[in-house]
């Protein structure tokens, strides 16, 4: 039996007054722990408003973080051509000491070669 037919079957079987405001009562009591109050309720514009504000926040959030990465991507490209120069210059440096050391390498080998000439001239035939 659907409530309201049973609440109908309460209030025409008795006859006073205050139990049947009773079951009114109940009846209403019933009826909004069922159903929602209709100022909670969500309507569709609430939702529709809803859904728009938290697209363009989505938008907001979407363009700071490109923008956090496209910084975080020049500053790494700044980085890596920074650590290119250090590279270079530690290149530079190198042939640097490798001509020193060729230079004095070759010119000792001279002063080798001088000392074994004098060597043979004073040791001599």
């Amino acid at each position: 039996m659907s409530a309201a037919l049973d609440l109908y079957a309460k209030l025409t079987e008795t006859t006073d007054e205050k139990e049947r405001a009773r079951l009114i009562a109940e009846a209403f009591d019933a009826l909004e722990a069922r159903f929602p109050q209709l100022n909670d309720l969500a309507t569709q514009g609430h939702v529709r408003e809803s859904e728009l504000r938290l697209q363009k926040e989505i938008k907001e959030v979407e363009a700071r973080l490109q923008k956090a990465i496209n910084e975080g991507d020049a500053n790494l490209q700044k980085e890596i051509k920074g650590v290119e120069l250090q590279i270079k210059q530690v290149e530079v440096n190198l042939h640097q000491v490798m001509a020193a050391q060729t230079r004095w390498l070759l010119g000792g080998l001279a002063i080798l070669g001088t000392v074994f000439k004098l060597a043979d001239l004073l040791i001599g035939p």
